[in-house]
């Protein structure tokens, strides 16, 4: 696998598909680039699921994420989009994906996007 920025998500077989529970990820590193202003925007990403028949791959989300760094994209967007591209790749049962942005003009912004089957 490789070790540079990628928006290629992978998938392994849920090894509980018969039961319910919760996967959490918590990426504290996240950046993108404001699209007005082209200055850094720094975020904890925070990812909780409940996988039906695929989980995603570890190394994958972390290359996944890093893949935005230099993207200029506003929060809203970038929020919505990492839900769209994980439920594209492992169709989980919910999920729900929260951007916590850090202050930028002195106001926090948190964005908080869900999927339900």
């Amino acid at each position: 696998m490789s070790t540079s920025p990628s928006k290629q998500l992978q998938s392994f077989p849920n090894p509980r598909p018969g039961r319910e529970y919760e996967i959490n990820f918590t990426c504290p590193e996240f950046t993108c680039v404001c699209p007005m202003t082209n200055q850094p925007d720094f975020a904890t990403i925070r990812i909780s699921y409940v996988p039906d028949d695929l989980c995603v791959e570890l190394k994958s989300l972390k290359l996944y994420l890093w893949s935005f760094r230099d993207e200029g994209a506003f929060h809203e967007a970038v929020t919505n989009q990492i839900l769209d591209d994980l439920v594209a790749a492992i169709n989980p049962r919910k999920m729900n994906v929260e951007g916590d942005f850090f202050v930028r003009g002195g106001i926090h912004t948190v964005v908080r996007a869900t999927h339900e089957k």
